[in-house]
């Protein structure tokens, strides 16, 4: 099968730090590849992958201060692509709504992934291509007020060779959270949280310009350092080390969470998570086994201790079993597979 992959410019595949659509597009291309299939990736030029890369660009687009209007290397990206469609069985959009008006052009039929959520203003563009073959990475995800053509969902997967089991947390015990320092991901739950459980909190995610207030006013005068700790930015085996040698990794987001990485990138350590039960959460944890799936703050406060009590080895059996790479792809490869029959 002769495939496209179309990632996001704006950060390199896989991602060095973070950058979960990154890391996702990677390891399937990577799999697909190994399984013997003909792929191309459309990524940024420092991308580092087994399929042939076609780039717009030397270098991820966060990471060039030169760049003003990114969208510009997008729209050249999708370009070369969709002139190109007769080249391909399939074409496998990454990238959301600036994909769909070019796919409408071309017979070769594309799926899209929606990793991300929708706005009042692009489910417009959404509604206005709802014949086109989606794919959602959970139930949650999904807005079926919109009445999009979703043909199936995709959990992500990763791949737990990376994620080394660990059948018992570090001592003293500690809480983790992993993810961007953003109002939605809820950093000042996880603050919350473990003020009031006495445990120390060890956070690491990067900081983006739009939510450097946010950090400054809401954050920064509570991480003292010592039980509240800030690590920054870390990178894939920082991050390994400190999910897999914490008692609790905290999920308390604020909003609709798409997927989740992190909770299962948790649970393949062996560490349970305590999530909010918003978006996903429900669909990822495994509650009273691998985590907890609570209503509140008060409900995860309290939770943190029961989840110290769950059994690690059930944890990393759960990731094995329904989130990796392994099976991801497999669900991939059966989209495309019913999407080319479809066409002909």
């Amino acid at each position: 099968m002769k495939i496209a992959q179309i990632a996001p410019l704006w950060e390199q595949v896989p991602p060095p730090r973070y950058g979960g659509i990154e890391l996702i597009v990677s390891l399937l291309t990577d799999e697909l590849v190994h399984r013997g299939h003909e792929v191309t990736l459309f990524a940024s030029g420092d991308s580092i992958t087994k399929a042939s890369l076609i780039s717009f660009h030397d270098k991820a687009l966060r990471l060039d201060k030169s760049v003003k209007e990114p969208s510009v290397y997008e729209q050249m990206m999708l370009s070369h692509v969709y002139q190109n469609a007769h080249q391909f069985d399939i074409i496998h959009s990454h990238v959301g709504c600036p994909a769909l008006p070019f796919a409408a052009l071309v017979k070769t039929p594309t799926v899209h992934t929606t990793h991300g959520i929708f706005t009042p203003d692009n489910e417009k563009l959404f509604q206005f291509f709802d014949e086109h073959a989606y794919i959602s990475i959970s139930e949650a995800q999904r807005e079926h007020r919109l009445g999009l053509n979703y043909i199936h969902t995709v959990y992500n997967g990763i791949d737990t060779s990376t994620y080394p089991f660990q059948d018992k947390p570090s001592q003293p015990a500690y809480l983790a959270f992993v993810g961007r320092l953003s109002p939605e991901k809820g950093p000042q739950e996880a603050i919350a949280i473990a003020q009031a459980t006495g445990l120390p909190l060890k956070m690491a995610g990067k900081i983006d310009a739009v939510d450097r207030d946010f950090y400054e006013e809401s954050l920064a005068h509570l991480i003292d350092g010592d039980q509240i700790q800030y690590l920054g930015e870390v990178s894939h085996d920082q991050k390994v080390e400190l999910l897999a040698e914490a008692s609790v990794t905290l999920f308390p987001i604020t909003w609709r969470e798409p997927f989740g990485l992190v909770m299962i990138e948790s649970m393949a350590t062996g560490t349970p998570v305590v999530g909010m039960a918003l978006g996903s959460v429900p669909e990822v944890i495994e509650h009273g086994k691998t985590g907890f799936v609570c209503n509140s703050r008060e409900e995860m406060v309290s939770a943190v201790l029961e989840a110290m009590k769950l059994d690690r080895r059930t944890c990393r059996e759960h990731v094995l079993n329904r989130f990796n790479v392994q099976k991801m792809t497999d669900e991939y490869e059966r989209a495309y597979r019913m999407l080319i029959e479809q066409k002909k």
